[in-house]
């Protein structure tokens, strides 16, 4: 059997900010089409920094990135972004929002009103089409968030962190929905978070980064099958190994005296 084609290639690329020096290390990932990719590590290691990098939103000081076998140079229409803030336009109802990256690329009115109308059902949104930003919860308010991004129909979707600003168990809910439209749609998707559980129960890879500058420590291939439940033993122990190996990096960065780490007890979720 020969592996799915290449979604997305990060070869080599680095980063250095002004007055913070480098951020990350030459790094290379790739993500299959339809793989769920994960990337996990101490504050300040360059997850959100790749995920820059893969949108087009940053350019690589060094190395190159490939979206669907084209060299990235900005934002393209086979990707959409998920952020950590829904950043919904106030001023636009559910719909509206949901509809806006049609708009801008102009899609006919009839095609825009069939996608949004299947975006929101996919969301569990269809019944608050009409509600503005304001109305909602956090949660739903990221559902419309992830709705703006699906109804683009991306073959690429990248998410930063984004149910980092949710309760324990509206996130809890929305990481069961949100593996639940991946297998409906399958998209390839590279997923930022600091929540190892998170990362092991939806990934089927996930890759560790170490404290900054960031590098990739190690790779994990999650083979668990879906449906999951968090507490599957065998997730369970990915955890624990990812929560291990992240505690020694954080405890060697804290004595080389890097004030940007989280302490170790801030990755045990």
């Amino acid at each position: 059997m020969t592996a799915e084609p290449l979604a997305l290639r990060i070869d080599g690329v680095s980063k250095a900010y002004p007055n913070r020096g480098l951020a990350l290390a030459p790094t290379t990932i790739e993500v299959r089409r339809g793989e769920f990719v994960s990337l996990v590590g101490p504050s300040g290691c360059g997850k959100s920094t790749l995920l820059g990098m893969a949108a087009g939103l940053l350019a690589p000081d060094s190395g190159t990135v490939e979206a669907m076998g084209q060299r990235v140079g900005g934002p393209g229409r086979e990707r959409a972004i998920v952020f950590q803030d829904a950043a919904l336009m106030p001023w636009l109802n559910v719909r509206h929002n949901v509809e806006y990256g049609l708009r801008a690329q102009r899609v006919p009115k009839a095609e825009r009103r069939t996608r949004v109308a299947e975006a929101l059902e996919m969301v569990h949104l269809d019944r608050v089409a009409d509600r503005h930003p304001h109305e909602l919860s956090g949660g739903m308010r990221q559902r419309v968030a992830i709705a703006r991004a699906l109804v683009l129909r991306p073959e690429i979707l990248l998410m930063d962190e984004p149910f980092s600003a949710l309760d324990a168990q509206t996130r809890t809910v929305l990481q069961d929905e949100l593996q639940r439209i991946w297998l409906e749609t399958r998209p390839a998707v590279v997923f930022v978070t600091h929540n190892l559980m998170e990362a092991a129960f939806l990934s089927d890879t996930v890759y560790l980064l170490s404290a900054g500058p960031g590098r990739i420590v190690r790779r994990y291939e999650v083979t668990v099958p879906r449906p999951r439940e968090e507490s599957d033993p065998r997730l369970v122990d990915i955890r624990q190994d990812m929560l291990d190996r992240l505690r020694s990096e954080v405890n060697a960065a804290a004595g080389r005296g890097d004030p940007d780490l989280a302490p170790a007890d801030a990755l045990a979720a």
